[in-house]
């Protein structure tokens, strides 16, 4: 493997690493203090939508966990599969920062912090596999 494409499988593993933490506040600490300061409002405020993050999470979950499943793949020699789970994985992660910003200017700081990492990771694993 090429240093490029080295380079993207750390950001992909970077970009799965944040969406577990997103997926362990929104499923198991949604009315905690990390979640309130990372999403804003008290507790009170959030426990009607418990169920919502809840959901929520599980995306954020599951793209975590395809995400680091494909480094790991890629890593144990099986670069292909690895590297389609990445793309797939950090690409929707960019998708859903991107429509996030779109539906709702105000959260342009939340969509840069959720899809700058999958962009990076997307964009050096792309470049890595064309050197």
């Amino acid at each position: 493997m090429n240093v490029t494409l080295i380079i993207g499988i750390i950001f992909a593993a970077l970009a799965g690493l944040l969406h577990f933490l997103i997926a362990y506040m929104e499923m198991f600490a949604w009315e905690g203090p990390l979640a309130r300061k990372t999403f804003g409002g008290s507790a009170e405020e959030a426990r009607p939508f418990t169920f919502y993050a809840y959901n929520q999470g599980l995306y954020n979950g599951f793209l975590a966990v395809e995400a680091i499943a494909g480094v790991i793949i890629a890593l144990v020699g099986m670069k292909t599969i690895g590297v389609t789970l990445m793309i797939a994985a950090t690409a929707s992660m960019l998708c859903a920062a991107i429509g996030l910003v779109a539906k709702d200017s105000s959260f342009k700081s939340a969509a840069m912090k959720q899809g700058t990492l999958p962009l990076l990771g997307l964009l050096f694993i792309i470049i890595g596999l064309t050197l």
